[in-house]
């Protein structure tokens, strides 16, 4: 019997400290550190601005379409922002290397969670489903992502499987999951009632748990 009893006990033990080994995290923790970086457009005007993105469509249809006028237009106007002290070339490549830079921050995770037992709220967006049980799935931070908005970044999302399967009856309806997050960037196909898209996603999940958001 104590030996019953004292297996019992530790039995309990573990799984209070699993539980308690459960960081609840938001959707803030998921994205990686943001390196600072000097805007080059803030001093431009709102004019300014505006003959820049000009630019910009004209180079497009001066390559795409061979439009000579446009190569024209686009070089007159290049004179006129250089007049006013702004070298447009320069800044059409700033504006490439910012771009870039967002994209990939946008894809990095958070190294300090990755591999951590979290628990956090979200929406989910059904990829496969078991009769009317979603067993994987997309969790959002907001309702309507991907679906009524563009998506989120890649790092504000997270691919999660769940064979138990969770009903589906509203998707305007949070959740909280529990499980071991982990960094696998990968992209998924999300259908909806105006056709498919394909949504980039940083983190994925085999979730412990899946509950209603108010329980």
């Amino acid at each position: 019997m104590k030996a019953l009893l004292l297996s019992a006990a530790l039995t309990l033990a573990a799984t209070v400290g699993t539980a308690d080994q459960s960081k609840e995290v938001d959707w803030t923790d998921l994205a990686g550190l943001a390196s600072a970086f000097e805007n080059p457009f803030e001093s431009l005007t709102d004019l300014q601005m505006q003959t820049l993105a000009r630019i910009l469509r004209l180079d497009y249809l001066a390559e795409a379409e061979t439009d000579k006028n446009a190569q024209d237009d686009a070089a007159s106007l290049r004179v006129e922002l250089a007049n006013e002290g702004i070298d447009a070339d320069f800044l059409l490549e700033e504006r490439l290397r910012i771009m870039t830079k967002l994209e990939t921050e946008s894809r990095t995770p958070n190294a300090a969670i990755v591999g951590k037992t979290v628990r956090m709220p979200g929406y989910l967006l059904p990829l496969e489903m078991d009769g009317s049980l979603a067993v994987e799935f997309l969790l959002v931070p907001t309702v309507g992502a991907c679906i009524h908005t563009p998506p989120p970044p890649a790092n504000q999302i997270v691919h999660v499987r769940y064979p138990a399967g969770y009903p589906t009856e509203s998707l305007y309806t949070p959740v909280w999951i529990s499980g071991k997050l982990r960094s696998e960037f990968d992209s998924h196909s999300l259908y909806m009632v105006d056709g498919e898209t394909n949504v980039d996603v940083t983190y994925t999940m085999d979730a412990d748990s899946v509950i209603a958001y108010g329980s």
